[in-house]
């Protein structure tokens, strides 16, 4: 965990016109019960899909 955020998954900004890899990622785990969300990181060019605070213990509980 960082900066009270936690990244599940890490997808380049660059992907191909129409695809949104980083969503569809994020959407999958709100339909776990994550409430997951995208953000830009932009020192690495990259999404990231993250949860703030510990929502993935409060999930797995």
């Amino acid at each position: 965990m960082v900066n009270g955020r936690t990244v599940l998954e890490r997808f380049p900004a660059g992907g191909p016109r129409g695809s949104w890899p980083a969503e569809e990622f994020a959407h999958a785990r709100r339909m776990e019960g994550l409430p997951a969300e995208v953000v830009m990181d932009l020192a690495t060019d990259a999404f990231l899909v993250i949860v703030r605070g510990d929502a993935t213990a409060d999930a797995a509980a």
